[in-house]
Parts: C-alpha cells; structure tokens; sequence
C-alpha cells in the first residue's frame, strides 16, 4: 500500500495559502487597501468553500449520518479531518484484517508486442485510501486554477504598482506557485490515469521532474505576462481574460451541440438532472480557468460517459501552443510600446526575450516529457515527433505556394492544344487535296 504522500502535500499548500493569504489580506486592511483587502480575501476563501464541496461531493457525506464531519466542513476544516482520516486508515491498514476483499484486473505495458492482465487482490482500507486521493487531486486542482493562479496574478500586479514587496508577500506568492505548479502536476497525473485506467501504470521520479519543469515555465511566463500587459493597459485586461475564458468555456458545448448526442445522466446516480447539469457547468468552468494559464491535459467531451476525451490529439496541442505564443508575443509587444515609467530601470528587450525563452522551455520539456518520459508511450498510435512532423508539413503547405497550374492555365492549355490540333488538321487536310490534283493530272 502507497503511502499517501500526495494528500499531505495538498493539505500542507492549502493550509500555509489560505494562512498566508488570510494574513497578508490583514496587512492590506490595517494599511486602508480596501480593494486590495477584499480581492485578496476573495480569492481566499472562495477556493475554500469549493474544495469542501468537492470533498463532501466526492465522499457523498450529504447522504451519510454524519453530523461532525459537515460541521467541520462548514468551519473550513475538512481537509484536515480528511487527511487525518487518511493516515489513520493507513497505519491500521496491516493491523486489521480485511472482511472483504476485491479483485481488480489491470493490463500491463505491451513488453514484447504482447499485454498480460494482472490480477489484484484490493482490500477496503486500499479502496478508501484511493478515493482520498482521488478527492484531493481533484482539490488541488480546483485550489490552483480557481484560487491560486488569480490570486498569484493579483499579488503580483499588487507589487508592480506599489513597487514594494514584502517578505510576507513574497513567501505568500511563492506557496501560490508552488500550488498552481501542483495542480498542474495533478491534473496531469489525473488525465493519465483516466485516459489508460484499464493498464497497470507506474510513474517514474523523471516523469514527475519534466512535469515540474514543464509546468513551471509554462505557468510563471503566463502570468508575468499578464500581470506586464494589466499594468499598462488596464482598460483591456477585462475584455482579454473574459475572451479567453468564454471560448474555453464554451468550446465543449459546441462540440456537444454538434455531435447531436443525449443530455449526459450516469455521472452520479443521486443527482438529478439540474445537479448534473450544475456538475457540468462547474466542469467546464474549471476547464476555462485552467486553460487561462495553461494546457489542460484533461479535454472535456461531454458526450462521453467519462466526460473525458481518452484520445491523443498532438494537433489540438500544437495549436493551442502556436496560439498562445502568438498571443503571448503580442501581449508583450503591447507592453514594450506602453510601458510606463515604472520600468524605467528594467531593460525591456532582455526581459521580453527572457519570457519568450522561457514560454519556449516550458514547451520543450513538455516534448521532453511526451516523447521519453510518459509513462503510457507505447500505447501511443503516434509519436510526438511524428506529430509534430506533421504539422510542420502542413504548415510548409500553406506557406509555400503551389505549382499546380491554375485554371487559367488550364484554360491556356486547352487552347493551345486546340490550335495544335486544328493546324494538324489543316495540314492533313492540304496533303489530301494535293494528293487528289496530282492524280487526275496523271489521268
């Protein structure tokens, strides 16, 4: 049995943000930020109250006798019992002897060009340990995109407009980092186990390093970004981030709406048709957030009994990718023409170069990751490399003109052999005619 490493991390990043930031707010009320004060508070506790809803949801508590438990969710505290719970269930797990026990059959690895099924005996202490995590990765997810990133994102344009950063600020900004990159790690760790759930998966030390790496690139360029072009063109951050999130957001309904499929009712079987629609709009609401600032790993398809799109699609990624450096250049470009003089002593073209640099290792180390680190790459119909060959190919397409005749050259063709073959015609046809003349002056 693994020992639940994953859950202690996700409590200890909620506790030490939701302390932080509850304390930096504080700073922000006793200084008069009442703005500062109250979106910081926001972006505090909002997180919290759906992380206790996710756990409550996932443990289905609404419909178990237990008083306590709810009551300590309801006063913030559920990820602390939980995780209580958790070890508790872990130590006792050799101790006790399980009443009951289940079999689990899971399929290895193709070794050899051949895949062996494998079966697994799963006690109830191991069943309870996986619907922990399987709670919290979905916590730390829903903690990072929906609590974290905007609130990294806040703080951090906070500090470019005061020009003065705490020491409290800056440790509060760096477990927001540390908490977006998890849940990024996470929701990795999620789509993998949900795309290839009927194989045995083991994910290596190096894996888990390119997804760190990854991610942290990725994540940090973004909301520098963000927070360099807010700062100098604050009229149009609005209409930027709400562009974002409503084509993300609505994206997989179109999809829906165009596969003419039925609405989706086994998501859960206590719910009803309005709870699983709210289910659905929360699910597609954490997809926009995540891919405000990130790739998901995870694409929702809401026609699938999973909601989850199991294949690989390397040019959906390519072109997410493509666009966002795109979008990301342009944001950079704006701010490089509108700086202000607050960045009067930062040099510019070194810090625009920087960012790009680092958007492009964030990409680099996801390649990295996909083409020698993923734990399920054999399965795969296609490699990146051959995906990305692809692309280039395609993009080589559009880009070099074809030599193709045109139908006007086709047109020019056609009348040129036309006359080709109307002056053979007339040629033959003079040939007969001298031919005939001479043969009656013989006669």
């Amino acid at each position: 049995m693994k020992f639940p490493g994953s859950v202690l991390v996700s409590v200890v990043l909620f506790v030490a943000e939701t302390v932080t930031g509850l304390y930096v707010s504080s700073t922000y009320s006793s200084a008069g930020d009442r703005t500062w004060h109250s979106l910081t508070l926001l972006f505090c506790l909002l997180p919290c109250v759906l992380v206790q809803l996710n756990l409550i949801f996932i443990h289905r508590d609404l419909s178990k006798d237990r008083p306590l438990v709810l009551l300590l969710h309801l006063l913030q505290l559920g990820p602390l019992v939980r995780c209580i719970e958790v070890f508790c269930i872990y130590f006792k797990a050799d101790k006790v002897e399980e009443p009951y026990v289940s079999i689990t059959r899971k399929r290895q690895l193709p070794k050899g060009g051949c895949t062996d099924e494998v079966e697994k005996e799963v006690g109830q202490a191991e069943r309870k340990l996986f619907t922990h995590r399987s709670a919290f990765s979905r916590a730390s997810v829903i903690q990072a995109f929906l609590g974290s990133a905007p609130q990294l994102t806040l703080q951090l344009y906070i500090s470019v407009l005061q020009q003065n950063v705490s020491v409290s600020l800056r440790i509060f900004m760096c477990i927001s980092l540390l908490s977006i990159v998890y849940g990024a790690l996470r929701c990795n760790i999620l789509a993998i186990k949900i795309k290839y759930d009927d194989y045995d998966i083991s994910i290596k030390p190096t894996a888990y390093l390119c997804i760190f790496l990854w991610r942290s690139f990725e994540i940090a360029s973004r909301i520098i970004i963000l927070v360099l072009f807010s700062s100098v063109l604050q009229i149009w951050t609005l209409p930027l981030v709400l562009s974002n999130f409503l084509v993300f957001f609505f994206y997989p309904w179109i999809l829906f709406w165009q596969s003419k499929s039925p609405f989706p009712e086994n998501i859960e079987k206590a719910l009803s048709r309005v709870g699983t629609t709210i289910v659905i709009c929360f699910l597609t609401f954490l997809y926009a957030g995540i891919n405000i600032f990130c790739w998901s790993a995870v694409q929702l398809e809401l026609n699938d009994p999973d909601l989850i799109n199991k294949s690989q699609n390397w040019y959906r990624m390519a072109v997410y990718y493509m666009v966002r450096f795109i979008e990301n250049a342009a944001l950079l470009l704006l701010w490089y023409v509108y700086r202000s003089d607050v960045y009067m002593y930062v040099c510019a073209p070194l810090l625009v170069l920087q960012l790009l640099v680092a958007y492009c290792m964030a990409v680099l180390f996801m390649l990295v990751f996909y083409q020698f680190c993923h734990p399920c790459k054999k399965l795969f119909s296609s490699s990146i490399s051959q995906g990305l060959l692809s692309c280039f190919k395609f993009l080589c397409y559009l880009c070099i003109p074809s030599k193709s005749p045109n139908k006007g050259d086709k047109f020019g063709a056609k009348l040129s052999n036309s006359s080709d073959i109307s002056e053979h015609m007339k040629a033959v046809d003079s040939q007969n005619d001298n031919a005939h003349q001479d043969v009656s002056a013989s006669a």
